[in-house]
């Protein structure tokens, strides 16, 4: 576990599974029916029980780069805010503003709904292809360029299941602490 104090915020890292986070909300990589799929997001809707199937349904899917927020049903996080990442196409199809836009889009609600604590998984590396540096580049660098506009969130979990982005995340995050 790492943690690094930006702005008035707490980053934190940690290696695990997400639906066990006591958070205001978690993210969950969603795809575009919000209806459930593999990796994060079946784990999520087992998680949370047959409710939030229910709930999906009535948002009527969700468009790549957006969010939508559900409530947490049987999960310890009050909330769910389900993002759809981009799939990975060589970079050439506007894939890292999308992916920012989930970090961004998910943060904005999360403000708006007047949550202080949101934990991420690792949004479109899985099936989607997205390359794990990129990806876990272009996700610090949103969250903090949020946090520089707008201090009302307090807890940012970066959550990774794997080794490889666990190790990616902790590099990018302790190089954003400067001692003075």
């Amino acid at each position: 576990m790492t943690f690094i104090s930006y702005q008035n915020a707490s980053l934190e890292l940690v290696q695990g599974d997400i639906t066990r986070l006591d958070v205001d909300a978690i993210v969950n990589a969603a795809n575009s029916s919000l209806l459930g799929g593999g990796g994060v997001d079946g784990a999520i809707h087992r998680a949370a029980g047959p409710d939030l199937l229910h709930e999906c349904r009535l948002l009527h899917g969700c468009k790549t780069g957006d969010a939508k927020m559900t409530n947490g049903y049987r999960l310890p996080a009050r909330h769910i805010i389900h993002t759809v990442g981009p799939v990975w196409n060589g970079g050439h199809k506007n894939e890292p503003e999308l992916l920012a836009n989930c970090y961004r889009h998910s943060l904005t609600l999360a403000t708006e709904a007047g949550l202080t604590s949101i934990a991420f998984p690792n949004i479109s590396t899985g099936i989607y292809g997205y390359p794990k540096d990129k990806a876990c580049q272009t996700a610090v660098a949103a969250v903090t360029g949020f946090l520089d506009q707008n201090s009302s969130l307090k807890r940012i979990v970066f959550v990774c299941f794997d080794d490889e982005n666990f190790a990616l995340y902790e590099t990018a995050l302790t190089s954003l602490y400067q001692p003075s």
